[in-house]
């Protein structure tokens, strides 16, 4: 479930992804999901609601957090908001992990919070000016970024069962990464056990077990959310992007969109169209 909306810092030359929360509009919401990168999330106007490991943390302004690498979370954006994202990819920290590469990144201080929160925010604005050698600049930033982050506030000690659901976790996100190159096929649950060896009651199993949902529901979030990002930045059908995001129809779509943003798709878009013309 890779974000590429309104990006911040779009230049591949960059080590990582920056750019503007997609539910700054409001009105949002993202079911259970996770990924490989480990995400920091700094709001700068409004608020959010994350659900980790199915525990609620609330972000006001100012306040950021860290997600995991292949944490599972959720996250509600009830109101307009403007938030920074940082994706990091794990692997710079690899060199700095413990055993079977187990890493954590744990909230600290108010102090140190802040002081990651400045480096992000520096990031921004650099950007944003884009001055002679901003690029230099934000290589400059983001590696202070990485110091500290591996320095104060990464754990590396873990047990047995944090190992065991790590290796589940990332046995399941190369499933949901195939997923989400296909996910605009009729691809099954069956299909997709049988391509990696598995039979369909243990992939579904796992799904429920260590996502927290079937998957039939991982799936339709995927297309809702691929669905919704090409509706917020195409004038497109809504029949032509429920087909192109392996929907059968647009009512399909609509019932999903509905399901998890409480209002219709041409509802919402009419809102985003409105939104936009009084700015």
């Amino acid at each position: 479930m890779d974000f590429k909306y309104e990006m911040v810092v779009p230049n591949e030359d960059l080590p990582c992804k920056f750019f503007i929360f997609e539910g700054k509009n409001g009105n949002y919401r993202r079911a259970n999901h996770w990924h490989q990168s480990v995400e920091i999330f700094l709001v700068l106007e409004g608020e959010l609601k994350f659900y980790i490991n199915n525990q609620s943390q609330p972000l006001s302004a100012g306040e950021l957090i860290i997600v995991n690498s292949n944490e599972i979370h959720s996250i509600e954006a009830p109101k307009p908001n403007l938030t920074l994202v940082l994706q990091i990819p794990v692997s710079y920290f690899t060199p700095y992990m413990g055993k079977e590469d187990y890493a954590i990144f744990v909230s600290q201080s108010q102090e140190k919070n802040r002081a990651l929160a400045v480096l992000i925010e520096k990031m921004y604005h650099v950007y944003t000016k884009k001055e002679k050698a901003y690029l230099l600049k934000m290589q400059s930033l983001f590696y202070e970024l990485l110091y500290q982050m591996a320095t104060e506030f990464m754990k590396t000690e873990a047990d047995e069962g944090n190992l065991r659901q790590k290796r589940h976790l990332d046995r399941l996100s190369q499933i949901t990464s195939y997923m989400k190159k296909h996910y605009d096929q009729p691809i099954t649950l069956e299909s997709v056990a049988e391509t990696f060896g598995f039979s369909p009651n243990y992939l579904s199993r796992m799904f429920r077990l260590y996502a927290g949902i079937s998957y039939k529901t991982y799936l339709l979030n995927l297309r809702t959310e691929y669905a919704f990002r090409e509706m917020l930045h195409t004038d497109r059908s809504l029949n032509d992007i429920a087909i192109n995001n392996g929907f059968p129809n647009s009512r399909a779509f609509a019932k999903s969109f509905l399901k998890r943003y409480d209002c219709l798709p041409g509802e919402y878009r009419k809102k985003i169209q409105l939104t936009a013309s009084e700015t």
